[in-house]
């Protein structure tokens, strides 16, 4: 699947914006803030149903304007589909032709799209949270029932917390117990089989962009020994005191290291990105391998805070990742890796294809 066309209306600097995109490389090229990476957020927000850059709808709204507007032409295999979404101070709405989207989960089937911007170290340096989602998103778009799993998962940590804060017996909370562990060790298994499958593909970029071999290691959120329903009731006496529950896939976290050295607090900036980058890249090689769609793959001015011998590096294996890219840069060389990419142009919130 791919994202054929993207219309924005009000959108952060941009009045009004219609692009034509190809399905294999899109290069967008403007000094800073012309609107380069709001045209990717856009893109991303409707894949995603948030932006890579700002909680705060308000902030996505043209100054002046009361809303946004947001829609994209999607190909797939039975065709064609219309995802889009509005935003205004208070609300944002998603739709998917034509209908109101029940999920976010709607967004993501129709549009799997990843983001490496300058930021994107904070996979290492940001707490679990953000490392949790970048696992998701892996397992999400291969393993069928992982969505139910974690949505009925969420379900019963809501119910259980909510009986904990409000001090309720011993009997109310292992009402939900049993759902919390049931769905929570599938949770826990799933994104233990897919990191599994993942594992060749890092090595392999692992070695390739930073010459060494990258680590992982799933921490479910108890211990691996005892079963879920067992570690609730070890917490349970902690829980009963916060307020709230210790243990379970929801406080999971993805550890990662270079060589036996954690690559949060002992690797460079430059290697911490890198190492991001690999990994999201893993992540399209590995959808690649099990014949999955493409993902659309966004690059915000790549060769930010990478040396020449790290941006040539990264470039040159981006290329030959099975995805739909769109990729901005302040510096027209980067059309050297691109020579067949659809050029635009953005000046001042004002896109234009490039002939």
């Amino acid at each position: 699947m791919s994202l054929s066309s993207l219309d924005i209306e009000q959108f952060r600097c941009i009045e009004k914006a219609h692009l034509e995109l190809s399905t294999e490389t899109n290069l967008i090229l403007g000094k800073n803030a012309s609107g380069k990476t709001s045209l990717l957020e856009a893109i991303f927000l409707m894949g995603s149903g948030h932006s890579f850059r700002t909680s705060q709808t308000q902030l996505l709204i043209r100054h002046g304007q009361t809303c946004f507007t947001t829609v994209g032409k999607i190909l797939n295999k039975q065709g064609m589909e219309v995802i889009g979404i509005r935003g205004s101070e208070d609300s944002r709405e998603a739709r998917v032709n034509g209908g109101a989207a029940k999920s976010l989960a709607d967004l993501a089937l129709r549009l799997p799209v990843q983001v490496i911007d300058p930021e994107v170290h904070r996979l290492l340096e940001d707490g679990p949270n953000r490392r949790r989602r970048f696992l998701d998103w892996g397992v999400f778009h291969v393993e069928q029932g992982f969505h139910d799993a974690w949505r009925r998962y969420q379900r019963a940590l809501r119910q259980r917390n909510a009986a904990l804060k409000a001090k309720q017996a011993l009997n109310a909370l292992r009402v939900w117990d049993q759902e919390l562990s049931e769905q929570g060790e599938l949770v826990a298994d799933y994104r233990d089989r897919y990191l599994e499958a993942l594992q060749p593909f890092s090595t392999q970029l692992g070695h390739e962009l930073l010459g060494t071999k990258i680590e992982m290691e799933h921490q479910r959120g108890w211990k691996r020994h005892s079963t879920l329903r067992d570690a609730l009731g070890d917490s349970l006496s902690k829980d009963q005191l916060r307020g709230s529950t210790s243990v379970g896939p929801h406080r999971a976290d993805l550890v990662l290291k270079l060589a036996d050295i954690s690559a949060k607090d002992r690797v460079s900036r430059g290697q911490q990105k890198m190492l991001a980058c690999a990994l999201i890249l893993a992540q399209q090689a590995h959808r690649a391998a099990i014949g999955a769609s493409p993902a659309c793959l966004l690059l915000d001015d790549p060769a930010a805070e990478l040396d020449v011998d790290n941006l040539g590096k990264l470039l040159k294996i981006v290329t030959t990742i099975p995805a739909q890219l769109v990729v901005t840069s302040l510096n027209k060389d980067v059309q050297n890796f691109f020579p067949h990419a659809r050029l635009f142009h953005v000046e001042h919130g004002t896109v234009q294809a490039v002939a």
